[in-house]
């Protein structure tokens, strides 16, 4: 993926160009329209996901929980947490999505502290709620 596309991305803005440029050699971006199941509850974790585009819709045990959008990631707490799926996430518009997969997000949170801590903030928001 074009690494330029990282760079506004709260997650990524603040990281250095090669940083940038690491990331991109290790994500995809992927269109999924409307209604696409991205992740479901109880489901092994293979990928992280940042929304780019368009908007997802999260649920925990057939409840709604919240809605993301542009910046926003997920995935991310059973890849860390070596566990099953927390939730389950289905596009509720067309979406471009940018996602790696978990090999690769380990690593990420391994070379890239910055970027680990920012994700362990959202991991401890979310487990809050």
């Amino acid at each position: 993926m074009d690494a330029k596309k990282l760079e506004p991305i709260p997650l990524f803005r603040d990281l250095s160009k090669k940083d940038r440029e690491q990331i991109a050699r290790w994500a995809d971006e992927v269109d999924v329209p409307a209604g696409f199941h991205l992740l479901e509850q109880g489901a092994f974790p293979h990928e992280f996901f940042l929304v780019e585009e368009g908007t997802v819709a999260v649920t925990k045990d057939g409840a709604h929980v919240t809605d993301l959008g542009p910046g926003d990631f997920f995935g991310e707490i059973a890849i860390l947490e070596h566990d099953r799926r927390t939730a389950t996430v289905v596009a509720t518009t067309p979406a471009t999505l940018i996602v790696m997969l978990a090999r690769d997000f380990e690593t990420m949170a391994e070379q890239l502290p910055d970027v680990a801590d920012q994700i362990h903030v959202a991991i401890r928001e979310r487990m809050a709620r």
